[in-house]
């Protein structure tokens, strides 16, 4: 018979997964319209545009994964203020980030561009599309911090549900601009605009139905609020050295040429579909470990633990088994270019091993952000993207791309043996304080 905790984590894991998959459909839809708007160039600046978003809001993660963590404890202590007051508190840090990214959209884009090196003519699209878009900085960055929200709420359901809302209206509303009303990319960059603001409005609502509570003098007091950002800074820093692996490996990738550029943005492809299933889990983790945490359950958190790792082994062997069997045709799905097909096939079986490599570091990192182990959970990326830039350098010249993705591999894996060791530790020295008592 299944355990409570194994049909909460599927109740929780389930719409995660679906949130996941259909998060990507945004760009893509910009992508599908663009690409029927007569030049490559339209392509070209979306995606340019969207990389530049992707560079100014992955970092604001900690805004989704600290609510998560922080509510999911206030439940399961039963704290209803404290579960108020953690919306309130992600809100107006959202808020803050916005304004700043809305104030300096300028100065911001100009910089991100040179960073990014595209050509004029991308260029003037890119700032059309870019300078309308930028507006939805307050709905985005809300939203991140209602989704995380509503997880540790263990409302999954609803979570999922605000994902579905902003892409329908995406799909509906940028063709209909950009086609019907002859508005090119700029009815592009207002579908987008007007996808994220619904999302936002439809999110508050979910939230303020549930929320129980007005703002007081607790929800910024000083304690309050220097726990707040203890969990948060971990996570940015760690987000930060996640992006520096990111693009690293990118940027090698396109130093070998664009044949191995294209080789590894496909096998990456790889990575990123196991992702969207084991981080359903790893967002299950974040609200039931919360719970389980916030309510003192040591025993149940255990329990908790072996079935999430169960869990992630399972979809790991599973994944890396279809990949082994279907690799091969999987790449032909995703390109006709015979010549990048055929030098993808040599570095195939790295793909083939992400999922095992990975999965311990996708689970922990969910235990670890619903425990608000942040500190713990940062040492581990620092130790890890050292190890990441040590094998680099000193095999990346002998083995070349195999080099770059021995790297990788050892990344991932290490993340997830350091974080097991940590646990492992903390709960031992745990067990020996309550035999003590």
């Amino acid at each position: 018979m299944i355990s409570p905790i194994h049909r909460n984590l599927l109740a929780l894991a389930i719409p995660s997964i679906i949130a996941n998959i259909t998060t990507p459909l945004m760009g893509l839809v910009d992508t599908v319209v663009t690409g029927h708007l007569g030049s490559e160039v339209f392509i070209a600046s979306v995606a340019v545009a969207g990389s530049l978003f992707n560079l100014l809001y992955w970092p604001m993660g900690f805004l989704r994964m600290g609510t998560s963590g922080l509510t999911a404890q206030a439940v399961g202590r039963a704290d209803i203020r404290e579960q108020a007051d953690s919306l309130y508190r992600g809100l107006a840090c959202a808020l803050a980030v916005a304004i700043v990214i809305i104030v300096l959209q300028r100065p911001l884009l100009t910089v991100l561009l040179e960073f990014i090196g595209s050509n004029e003519q991308t260029d003037r699209f890119v700032r059309e599309y870019f300078y309308i878009v930028a507006w939805g900085a307050p709905a985005v960055l809300s939203t991140y911090t209602m989704t995380g929200w509503l997880l540790g709420m263990q409302s999954a359901k609803k979570q999922m549900a605000l994902s579905i809302i902003i892409n329908v209206v995406n799909i509906t509303i940028s063709p209909l601009l950009a086609f019907h009303f002859n508005m090119g990319i700029r009815g592009v960059a207002c579908g987008t605009l007007i996808a994220q603001w619904a999302g936002a409005i439809c999110g508050m609502v979910m939230c303020m139905k549930m929320v129980h509570g007005a703002i007081s003098r607790q929800t910024f007091s000083t304690k309050s609020l220097l726990r707040y950002f203890h969990v948060n800074s971990d996570i940015f820093l760690r987000t930060l050295c996640l992006i520096a692996v990111t693009i690293w490996f990118t940027r090698e990738g396109a130093r070998q040429g664009e044949l191995m550029l294209s080789v590894n943005a496909l096998l990456m492809q790889f990575f990123i579909l196991f992702s969207y299933m084991t981080d359903g889990f790893a967002y299950a983790a974040e609200a039931e470990v919360g719970r389980l945490t916030g309510a003192g359950s040591r025993d149940k958190l255990r329990q908790c633990i072996r079935i999430l790792m169960k869990w992630g082994f399972v979809l790991a062997l599973l994944f890396s088994a279809t990949y082994f069997i279907g690799g091969r045709t999987f790449l032909d799905l995703l390109t006709d270019r015979e010549n990048v097909v055929a030098a993808a096939k040599d570095y195939l079986p790295w793909a083939c091993t992400v999922p095992l490599a990975g999965f311990m570091a996708f689970t922990w990192d969910g235990i670890f952000i619903g425990a608000t182990m942040t500190r713990q959970m940062l040492v581990s990326m620092l130790v890890a993207t050292g190890v990441f830039f040590g094998i680099f350098f000193m095999m990346g010249s002998r083995l070349g791309n195999h080099g770059l993705w021995l790297a990788f591999m050892t990344y991932l894996l290490t993340r997830g043996l350091i974080q097991w060791a940590m646990w492992r530790r903390m709960s031992v020295k745990s067990s020996r304080r309550s035999t003590q008592i």
